[in-house]
C-alpha cells in the first residue's frame, strides 16, 4: 500500500470527468487535489484512467507516493473545501 496525493490543472472541459474518476478512488479533499491509501495496482489503475481522460497537451496531472499517510504532515489554514466527515 502506498499513500498517494494526486493534483491536476486540466482544461475546464475535462475537471467534472477526472473528478468523477478520482472520487471513485481517493479523497476529494479540495479543488482538483486528492488524496488517500491505495494498492500499487490501484495506482496503476488511477494513472491508466487519468491518461485516458486527459489531453498531456494541455493538461497537467501531479501523483505524489508516500510510503504511508503518517510521512505527511499537513497544515490547513482557513476553511477545508471538502468535509471529510460526509465522504462514505
Amino acid at each position: 500500500m502506498v499513500y498517494v496525493i494526486i493534483v491536476y490543472d486540466v482544461n475546464v472541459k475535462r475537471v467534472n470527468n477526472i473528478r468523477k474518476f478520482l472520487r471513485q478512488h481517493l479523497y476529494w479533499v479540495q479543488n482538483s487535489v486528492f488524496e488517500g491509501e491505495i494498492s500499487l495496482s490501484q495506482l496503476e489503475a488511477i494513472k491508466y484512467g487519468i491518461s485516458k481522460i486527459i489531453n498531456e497537451k494541455e493538461d497537467s496531472v501531479r501523483i505524489y507516493i508516500l510510503r504511508e499517510e503518517r510521512a505527511v504532515k499537513t497544515i490547513e489554514i482557513g476553511t477545508p473545501k471538502v468535509d471529510l466527515d460526509s465522504i462514505i
